[in-house]
This record gives C-alpha cells, sequence and structure tokens, in this order.
C-alpha cells in the first residue's frame, strides 16, 4: 500500500515538473523572439506619447481606471500650465488687458496642482477662462521659449468648454496631448503581427539617466526621439544649457558607443509640426536658428533648410563609418503620421531581429 502511494506520489510529481520545464521551456522561446525597443531622448522629446500611439495604433486603448488617470492629469496640466503663464506675464512684466484679472492669477498662483479633480478643477475653471482671454497672458504665451511651459497647454486652453463638462472623457487626441513626466522605467508589452514586441521608456530627465543603463542588455533597436522645435529653449534642469544642444550631446554618446554596435539606431526628429509652426509664426521673431546656432548659414523662414540643417547636426556626430542609422521627421500626436512612419521602422527592426535569431 505504501509503495502504491509513493509511486502516485512520484506519478504527480514528475508530471508538475515536466509542466514546469515546458512552460519554461515556452517562455524562453516567447523571449528568444521578444523584440524589446528601446526609447531614449531627452526630457519631453516625445517617447511617452510614441507608446500612447502604440497603444491606439495596435488596439490596447486606454482602460477606465488610466482614463480616470489621465482626467486628473490634464486637469493638472491645465491648472499648472496657467499658474506658469501668470507667473511669467510678471517676471516679463506684460501688463493685464483687464487688471482684475490678476485676482484670477492669485487664486491660480495659490493653488497647488499636484492633484486636480473634477470639483477642485470646475471651481478654478472660470479663473482659467478669464486668464485666458487676456492679451497679457497671450502675448506672454507668445513668448513661450523664455520659460518652461508644456508643448500641449495651448491646445487644451482653447478645448475649455468641453473639458469642462460634467460627463467629459479624455479622448485619445486629449491623452496624446496630455503631460506626465517619465520616473523610472515603463515597460509596454504588445503583440504586433504575432511577434512580441516589448517597448521600454525611461526618464529623459538628467536625474533619470542613471537608469539607463539597466535597460541596455538585449536590446533589438534603439529609438532615438529628438524635439527639433527646442532650438530657442534651454534645460529645465540648469535653465542654460539649449535643448536642441543637448539632445545632440546624448545622441553623441549613444551613437559612438561598441555596446550599440549590432543594435538598429532609428532616430526620430519629432514634433515637426511644431517646428514649422514656430519657424512660420510672426509671433516670434526672436525664435530665429540662426540666432541659436551661428553656423546655420540658410534662410530662418525656410523649413526644408532648417530641417536639413538639424539633420545634419546629428549625421555628422557619427563617428563610425560602418554604422549606419535611419531618420525619420515625425509629429508624435498625428497618429497617422505615427503609423506609416512604424511601419516602415518595423521592417528594419524585424530585419535585426531575424539576424540575430540566426546567430543564436
Amino acid at each position: 500500500m505504501n509503495n502504491c502511494c509513493a509511486l502516485n506520489s512520484y506519478d504527480v510529481n514528475t508530471q508538475i515538473s515536466r509542466s514546469i520545464d515546458k512552460e519554461l521551456e515556452k517562455e524562453r522561446r516567447t523571449r528568444a523572439r521578444e523584440i524589446k525597443i528601446l526609447l531614449l531622448g531627452a526630457g519631453e522629446s516625445g517617447k511617452s506619447t510614441f507608446l500612447k500611439q502604440m497603444r491606439l495604433i495596435h488596439g490596447v486603448g486606454f482602460h477606465h481606471d488610466l482614463l480616470l488617470q489621465y482626467q486628473h492629469v490634464i486637469y493638472s496640466n491645465i491648472v499648472q500650465g496657467m499658474r506658469v503663464l501668470c507667473d511669467a506675464r510678471c517676471k516679463l512684466k506684460i501688463p493685464w488687458t483687464d487688471e482684475e484679472n490678476s485676482t484670477d492669477s492669485d487664486i491660480l498662483l495659490n493653488t497647488s496642482p499636484n492633484f486636480i479633480d473634477q470639483f477642485k478643477f470646475n471651481q478654478l475653471l472660470p479663473s482659467i477662462e478669464r486668464c485666458w482671454t487676456d492679451n497679457g497672458i497671450k502675448e506672454t504665451f507668445s513668448r513661450r521659449n523664455l520659460f518652461q511651459i508644456s508643448d500641449s497647454v495651448g491646445y487644451f486652453y482653447d478645448e475649455l468648454d468641453r473639458i469642462g463638462k460634467k460627463d467629459w472623457t479624455p479622448t485619445p487626441t486629449d491623452i496624446l496631448h496630455s503631460r506626465l513626466a517619465t520616473k523610472g522605467i515603463y515597460e509596454l508589452n504588445i503583440m504586433i503581427e504575432k511577434h512580441p514586441f516589448k517597448f521600454i521608456d525611461v526618464g529623459g530627465q538628467r536625474s533619470q539617466r542613471s537608469k539607463w543603463l539597466q535597460c541596455f542588455d538585449g536590446i533589438t533597436s534603439l529609438l532615438f526621439l529628438v524635439a527639433v522645435n527646442e532650438f530657442d529653449q534651454v534645460l529645465l534642469e540648469d535653465r542654460s544649457t539649449n535643448r536642441l544642444q543637448e539632445s545632440c550631446t546624448i545622441f553623441d554618446v549613444i551613437i559612438n558607443n561598441h555596446i550599440f554596435n549590432k543594435v538598429s539606431i532609428i532616430l526620430f526628429l519629432n514634433k515637426f509640426d511644431l517646428l514649422r509652426e514656430k519657424v512660420s509664426s510672426s509671433l516670434s521673431p526672436k525664435s530665429k536658428l540662426s540666432t541659436y546656432f551661428p553656423t546655420y548659414r540658410g534662410s530662418d523662414s525656410d523649413i526644408n533648410e532648417i530641417s536639413n540643417f538639424i539633420l545634419n547636426m546629428f549625421k555628422e556626430l557619427n563617428r563610425n563609418p560602418n554604422k549606419e542609422f535611419f531618420y525619420h521627421f515625425t509629429t508624435a500626436i498625428d497618429t497617422e503620421n505615427i503609423k506609416i512612419v512604424f511601419n516602415s521602422v518595423k521592417k528594419t527592426i524585424l530585419n535585426r531581429n531575424l539576424e540575430q535569431l540566426m546567430l543564436r
């Protein structure tokens, strides 16, 4: 009897062991096929927006809890943006069109933007609306290259009537315009054409870059994003370093690092729509590329000459004649643009992954 029980126990344990081995082997094969894409770039270059597009394009979407989270993020973006504009108006000594709006400014400046729920937002909404319609704030907004503010706040202020409604739920476009700085490491897993893709987003601020090294192992491709419209802006971290120059410095380290010799590097020259707007805008006459990059000899109003100059800045950093990298001008908030660009990029990535599998 005891021998029979012992045999049954042995059979059960053997089956469990084989089942575990089978699952481990399945996981190993999946990992071998996994395509790891690392997103790098300075802060506010558009990495998180690109991942949002991957969710939309490949049908992952945003579940209810995530929509609720973005609702609070957008409320905070709107409040914080107006606080920044009110503060900048004062520092730039731009007068109010209506002095009574200074009371609304005080209300906003004395409000913490860390967590804004719908009730609090609706309390602040009249003050935000009055400030936004004041020409003093509009003039301040036109000079936003002089201070730190999110690119997307103008979009939200033009949508205040809709966002202020009690039944408002963030649309995909709203979410793409929202801004929440990435802290630490964020991973997104998506099946694309039966291939497991793992996108890894790491914070781009200087304080977050120490975490980049943790993500270098086993990557298939590296997407490096640059905000090309930021040629006339400085970093939040030190208020002196030119943002575009900072991106060049980081890319120089990446493209010439032997760690990435066998990794396909793809450069996304992002926010091209904002670059075009800045170049053609009569509201920012001081925002001339030649003012910030004296080696530029082209026209300050020719978007083609300007974009080629910026592209060549990055091309010239590559000191390895055998190291090829690919590039695309992108608009991260434009779903169709990212869909087209990613379809092109995907072929390069899949070919690189196939090469790596054949070498194993």
